[in-house]
């Protein structure tokens, strides 16, 4: 018996669930009462509820569409024909557990992978068992169901921001003691325009390393839904040229690169200051680091809101890939610096205020990206 196989035991409760409730078997006869299916309906994962026969009794909606089998042809049959699970050895999930179901202090069997040996092809699932008795005996198994490929890709993601994390972090820390050690050892040897050099290649290197925890960090706040909003009166205009202005000051573009334009009036804009201002920072990078020629960055005014949008003269973004620029760790073919966070971000940040965001091709040639941010005050309650 492997660590999996291990049943659950009710350890300190009594075995008859008649003398918890005062043995008045009130609390036995609504176990063992008819059940709310359409209650189960309401729960987000895949429930199956038998009698201590086997026989299906609750087949709920999220069961359905996990498994695809309508809910007629479910209930009144025996578990292992609407649900035919096999461990990992092959064997038949329930004959195999009928020695827990049998143990009258066993309440159930942890979470573990099975395979649903289904019509067209086999799929695995995370399974937990629940046992529920009635004066000591068996009189319900429930299966809650999950799908092992969204666990897979969460726990694929994971280690892909682990890897992207890891890599982008060797060469700034590379550099930063490579240059620390060597100005502890030789300091005397180096002028003051030498040792300039290289604190400020060590301190742009700390600020990349810096940035590069603040994605993390953001990613992790989206992925939980924790990002939170202040808004206030922000111009925009200004946070835009703000963006542009640092990117000329820290040599990323000469300031003959950029077109900033504005058309109409602008609406009073309630948003997060910093919030946008790193919206336009990513998309801005994005367009210097993959992009191509001038970048033009317009702000268009309504009476709903402020669209504005980023363009370049590049390769532009493929049709194939428009869909995917706002998933994490795209870094299209140019894959140069970066973790492919940016634009993911962007479009968290963006739908966070009520917004939307896509990409299309420039007039230029090369990708626009474009947001809409509808304008409006706070809302108080």
């Amino acid at each position: 018996m492997t660590a999996d196989d291990e049943p659950v035991q009710d350890h300190g409760v009594p075995a008859d669930p008649a003398e918890a409730d005062g043995g008045d078997g009130a609390g036995s006869a609504a176990l063992d009462g008819p059940l709310p299916a359409a209650a189960f309906d309401l729960l987000p994962d895949a429930v199956v509820v038998t009698d201590a026969a086997g026989t299906v009794e609750v087949f709920n909606r999220a069961a359905v569409r996990l498994i695809g089998v309508p809910v007629p042809a479910a209930v009144g049959r025996h578990l292992t024909e609407v649900l035919p699970l096999l461990d990992e050895r092959g064997n038949d999930w329930w004959e195999c557990s009928a020695l827990s179901r049998e143990l009258p202090r066993v309440i159930g069997q942890p979470e573990r992978r099975l395979t649903y040996a289904g019509p067209v092809h086999d799929r695995d699932f995370h399974v937990t068992v629940r046992f529920t008795r009635v004066a000591g005996r068996l009189a319900r198994v429930s299966l809650s169901l999950r799908d092992t490929l969204s666990r897979e890709r969460l726990e694929r993601n994971r280690a892909d921001l682990v890897a992207t994390v890891a890599h982008e972090l060797r060469s700034p820390l590379t550099s930063v003691k490579g240059f620390t050690a060597t100005l502890l050892a030789k300091w005397d040897r180096f002028t003051d325009e030498q040792k300039k050099l290289m604190l400020n290649t060590v301190n742009t290197d700390a600020d990349r390393v810096t940035r590069l925890l603040a994605e993390v960090l953001d990613v992790s706040r989206i992925d939980s839904g924790r990002i939170q909003v202040r808004k206030q009166i922000v111009d925009l205009p200004s946070r835009v040229r703000s963006v542009v202005d640092g990117k000329i000051a820290a040599g990323a573009a000469g300031a003959e690169r950029f077109n900033v334009r504005e058309e109409g009036e602008l609406p009073e804009m309630w948003v997060d200051p910093d919030k946008m201002e790193q919206v336009l920072h990513n998309l801005v990078d994005n367009a210097l680091r993959h992009g191509a020629g001038t970048v033009t960055v317009l702000l268009r005014g309504s009476d709903t809101g402020t669209e504005v949008s980023v363009a370049d003269e590049g390769e532009g973004v493929s049709e194939s890939n428009a869909a995917r620029v706002f998933t994490k760790f795209w870094r299209g073919a140019s894959r140069g610096n970066g973790t492919g966070l940016g634009l993911y971000i962007a479009k968290a940040l963006i739908e966070a205020h009520g917004g939307t965001i896509s990409v299309g091709r420039a007039a230029g040639g090369g990708a626009e990206f474009r947001f809409f941010v509808p304008a409006g005050g706070p809302v108080f309650g």
